[in-house]
C-alpha cells in the first residue's frame, strides 16, 4: 500500500511534506513544511549540531518530516525533495553506497509503512513553492533566531544514534488531562489559574491529549520522549 501511487487518492487526504537539506560553513542543516490537506503549512528548521553532507542533511529533513507527518495524523503523504540522486535511491533506481545513506534508507523503509500512501517526487529547485523556507534555513544557520520557523538543534544524526536509557520524567499532559476529565486541580491557586487557562487550548479524545486548532486538524500531544525520537 504505501508504495503505491496518490492518484487514486482525493486530494482531500493527501499531505504535503517539502525538505530541504543545507551543508555551508556556518553549519548543516534542514528546513522542512508540511502542508495539511486543508492547505496549512507548518514550517520547522533543524540546525544539526554536527557536519552532514547536502545528502545526509536532505535525509535527515526527510525521516524526520516523516515522523512529524505521522504523528499529525497524515495517512497519505506525498514528499517533495530537490534531489534527484535521493529520490532514485529511494525508489531503487540508484544504489547507496555509503553506510550513513543505508540506514536513512532503512529507516525510510520503515516509515513508510505508517502510512496508506507514500511517494517521494523530484522536484527542481526553481519550481519549488516552499524554496523561501531554504533562504530561511541558510539564515538560521548564522543566527538561530527568526520569528517564522521552529529552530530545533540536533546533536547527532538519528541514522547513527545508539538506543540509549530513558530517564523518567513527569509527563507534562497528565496534570491537563486529570483537569479535563476529573476537575483535579494543584493546591496553589496561581498554578490552579494557569493549568485552567492553558487546558482551554487542548481536548481529550480515547484518553489522548489533542492541541485544539481553528485552522490546523488536531495534533496529538506527545509526552517529552516521544517527542525526542520524533526529532
Amino acid at each position: 500500500m504505501a508504495g503505491m501511487s496518490m492518484e487514486d487518492t482525493s486530494s482531500d487526504q493527501v499531505w504535503l511534506l517539502h525538505v530541504d537539506g543545507l551543508s555551508m560553513a556556518q553549519g548543516s542543516g534542514a528546513s522542512i513544511v508540511i502542508t495539511s490537506p486543508q492547505g496549512e503549512d507548518l514550517e520547522f528548521t533543524i540546525k544539526f549540531d554536527y557536519k552532514a553532507s547536502n545528502n545526509e542533511a536532505e535525509y535527515e529533513a526527510l525521516v524526520i518530516g516523516m515522523r512529524m507527518a505521522h504523528e499529525a495524523g497524515a495517512k497519505h503523504l506525498l514528499a517533495y525533495s530537490n534531489s534527484q540522486l535521493i529520490v532514485k535511491q529511494i525508489e531503487g533506481t540508484f544504489e547507496a553506497k555509503e553506510e550513513s545513506i543505508i540506514q536513512y534508507l532503512m529507516q525510510i523503509k520503515e516509515l513508510k509503512t505508517s502510512f496508506d500512501h507514500f511517494q517521494v517526487i523530484q522536484i527542481p529547485r526553481e519550481a519549488n513553492i516552499k524554496d523561501d523556507c531554504l533562504s530561511k534555513l541558510a539564515s538560521a544557520l548564522e543566527d538561530c533566531r527568526t520569528r517564522h520557523i521552529t529552530i530545533q538543534c540536533l546533536p547527532e544524526a538519528r541514522a547513527l544514534l545508539a538506543v540509549q536509557p530513558i530517564t523518567a520524567r513527569v509527563d507534562w499532559r497528565a496534570p491537563i488531562i486529570r483537569w479535563i476529565e476529573e476537575g483535579h486541580l494543584p493546591d496553589d491557586r496561581w498554578e490552579a489559574a494557569r493549568l485552567k487557562a492553558r487546558a482551554t487550548h487542548f481536548l481529550v479524545q480515547a484518553d489522548t491529549l489533542y492541541k485544539r486548532s481553528y485552522t490546523h486538524p488536531l495534533l496529538r500531544c506527545l509526552s517529552t520522549e516521544e517527542g525526542a525520537h520524533v526529532l
